[in-house]
């Protein structure tokens, strides 16, 4: 799910390049990326108007010629004018579970342009669920992960607005009022004593296995119970609610057939933003906030070597004047692109002008999309990566 596995693909001939070019001469010094002795790197840009308020800048960076040095990357950037775009996430397959590319997602919605989004779970029954908060449409459809940060966006009024937030959400199942029960998770597989929620955005059944009970509402009203069976019929319009031992016991002594149930929810966001986000998709670590770094990656969160080891990125940034920044940095092809650091990340981000920034899945997930066609090189062995949701970009 955190896209950091070794595959390294070879280096790959590009496609058509971009319609424009401008040349940015030597002198880029590699203290930003917070790595190695100061020198001047040899700096190409080149960009392109994909659409009024899109536009698309390839960097390369670094010594290309053979034999002189580690340091060297292909960088995709989009610069989107918040009153001429907005945003959209889209699920693979428009389900909680299940994979798709990053271009087929976009050619599917119509989009100009897109990136890989949030992590997933890369293996087994669920594969492709999130690993972090999904918001959308007034319901919390994947709960936060690991204290892991999300991207709030809203596209109503006259400009797109984006924030960087740390998302704290606690739910809980009453079925009255002396019987009342935590939800431990929405939308993934159920461990041992857990409450779990689904909700008809996840899949036409719950995909669980025959240990536990579920308790299948419609309207409110509790339909059917099964028990020792799994893998419960979502209703279009309702939900199922799956529990394991502990949290199983807790339902048999307090749902019946018939019983009325309500789920009552609080989602809180820090900083909380000045809109009402229309969505909200997991990452992390935050990379920028107020306009400075933010250093702390915890490898209890992210996993040893995520941080310090170059890897190929993805990440999101908004400028001081709204402006917002996506970002594919190719990795694990040596002679074409090395990745970046979280810290080296970081600081490319300040550099394209992010006064806020989050970090996305990325590894072989990472993927930039525009007009159809995936302008970046990614990593697998097998090409473009099959992921579990992907930010889209639209005019308004």
């Amino acid at each position: 799910m955190d896209g950091i596995d070794r595959r390294v693909r070879p280096p790959v001939r590009r496609g058509r390049g971009l319609v424009s070019a401008s040349i940015l001469a030597l002198g880029f010094a590699s203290t930003l990326f917070s790595q190695g002795p100061p020198k001047s790197l040899p700096e190409t840009r080149r960009a392109e108007s994909v659409a009024p308020g899109i536009e698309h800048i390839e960097i390369r960076r670094g010594d290309f010629a053979v034999g002189l040095g580690p340091d060297r990357w292909v960088i995709n950037v989009l610069v989107l004018d918040p009153a001429k775009t907005r945003l959209g996430i889209c699920r693979a397959n428009d389900r909680g579970v299940g994979t798709e590319t990053t271009s087929a997602m976009a050619r599917r919605r119509g989009a100009l342009a897109a990136t890989n989004g949030g992590y997933f779970r890369t293996d087994g029954p669920y594969r492709g669920e999130p690993a972090g908060i999904v918001f959308r449409a007034g319901k919390v459809l994947s709960e936060p992960s690991r204290k892991r940060p999300g991207l709030a966006v809203s596209n109503k009024g006259s400009k797109t607005k984006l924030a960087v937030v740390d998302v704290d959400f606690r739910a809980e199942i009453v079925a009255s009022k002396s019987a009342r029960r935590r939800v431990d998770g929405i939308n993934r597989p159920r461990l041992d004593d857990e409450l779990v929620l689904f909700t008809p955005e996840f899949d036409r059944t719950t995909l669980t296995g025959p240990q536990g009970v579920e308790a299948v509402v419609e309207k409110g009203r509790v339909v059917a119970v099964h028990e020792k069976t799994g893998d419960a019929a979502i209703p279009r319009g309702g939900w199922v609610v799956s529990a394991h031992g502990a949290a199983a016991a807790w339902v048999r002594a307090n749902i019946g057939r018939g019983a009325r149930l309500e789920i009552r929810s609080t989602i809180r966001l820090d900083p909380r933003p000045a809109f009402s986000p229309e969505f909200i998709i997991g990452g992390g670590p935050r990379l920028v906030r107020a306009g400075r770094p933010v250093v702390s990656a915890d490898p209890r969160i992210y996993g040893p070597g995520f941080a310090g080891t170059r890897h190929p990125r993805t990440a999101v940034g908004v400028r001081a004047d709204g402006r917002v920044v996506l970002v594919a940095v190719d990795g694990r092809q040596p002679e074409k692109s090395v990745g970046m650091t979280i810290a080296e990340l970081t600081a490319l981000l300040r550099e394209l002008g992010a006064v806020e920034a989050l970090n996305m899945d990325g590894g072989g997930s990472t993927t930039m999309v525009v007009r159809d066609r995936v302008v970046n090189n990614p990593s697998d062995l097998s090409g473009e990566r099959p992921v579990g949701d992907a930010i889209l970009v639209f005019l308004r």
